[in-house]
């Protein structure tokens, strides 16, 4: 039996967040879950409020939290481009003074830290797959770099606490991840293109829809996740997290309309600035170092996404009937 640990997960009333307290506490460990919920809501977590090794707190990352943990995992940055996007400086401020804040609290308490990086740090990127060797090619003054260039010099500041002061990290390079608790209305594709569905509106794609993506489901990222954390010192990332499958955004409205047997139409609208033409994760790291691939379909995982975004829109209509 694993030996109990007591864990933060900031950001972890959020989508990814409360998948990975969900994970943590069945393995035995006592989880202290901080989120300052702009992004994140309760509803994701009110059913372990109850539960005797779960602890829930409302803290702002960019402060200082000072709690004794032997683990951290620093989950907590608006991650769509509607919410980065909506309030750009403090999102910068939450993924560097949230990445200072959580080394400084590692440091301190000697617990192993790790940091939910993202493969926008690639930008839009010219070498295909993207391996964690790969610099990135990023807008360092466009609408995306309150994001990219966040979690950028986020990795620097944990590689640099690293080898100042050894503090133990872990990052993680997550590409698109989707699943049961996406915020409806969060921008994402996967999201956009389901709740379109479900209510037989028009698909958004923007662009001709030939971008591509690689959609990683909920669970297998957060397998991800823990046995990166799980691994030895030696082991630091950045290693990528994701789905190596390619789907262009064309194919991912399909398979949707499909799946959910909608009327929606595709309607064409301009791609945004700085949006990725590509993206696909080079996985050889994640299944060396970790033993780590994801195991679930785009379809399987689709339709469960789909069965929660269903309960969703019931309970939400039930709401307004009743007011």
């Amino acid at each position: 039996m694993l030996s109990s640990k007591r864990i933060l997960v900031t950001g972890g009333a959020g989508f990814l967040g409360s998948h990975l307290c969900d994970r943590l506490l069945e393995q035995g460990h006592e989880v202290l879950c901080v989120d300052n919920f702009y992004t994140g809501t309760r509803y994701n977590v009110h059913h372990l409020i109850s539960h005797p090794r779960f602890e829930l707190m409302r803290h702002d990352v960019c402060f200082p939290l000072y709690v004794e943990v032997d683990e951290i995992y620093n989950l907590a940055c608006p991650a769509s481009p509607v919410h980065y996007q909506f309030d750009p400086v403090q999102t910068t401020k939450t993924a560097v003074h949230g990445a200072i804040n959580m080394l400084g609290l590692a440091k301190r308490v000697k617990a192993k830290v790790l940091q939910a990086s993202t493969s926008e740090v690639y930008g839009d990127p010219s070498e295909h797959p993207q391996p964690e060797t790969y610099w990135g090619n990023v807008n360092p003054i466009g609408p995306r770099a309150c994001y990219d260039e966040g979690k950028r010099c986020a990795e620097t500041l944990f590689f640099d606490y690293h080898r100042q002061h050894k503090v133990r990290i872990k990052v993680a390079r997550i590409f698109n991840t989707y699943g049961p608790r996406m915020h409806p209305n969060d921008g994402r594709v996967v999201s956009n293109f389901i709740v379109q569905a479900l209510k037989n509106e028009d698909i958004t794609l923007y662009g001709d829809g030939a971008q591509t993506r690689s959609f990683c489901y909920v669970d297998d990222l957060v397998d991800g996740l823990m046995r990166l954390m799980a691994t030895g010192d030696d082991v630091t990332g950045p290693i990528n997290i994701g789905n190596p499958v390619e789907f262009t955004i064309r194919e991912l409205a399909e398979t949707v309309i499909d799946l959910t047997g909608s009327a929606s139409q595709l309607v064409l609208k301009p791609l945004p600035a700085d949006d990725p033409r590509q993206r696909q994760p080079d996985i050889t790291l994640a299944t060396r170092d970790l033993g780590w691939r994801p195991r679930i379909q785009l379809r399987d995982g689709l339709a469960r996404t789909i069965a929660y975004f269903e309960r969703l829109l019931m309970s939400s209509s039930r709401r307004r009937a009743a007011e």
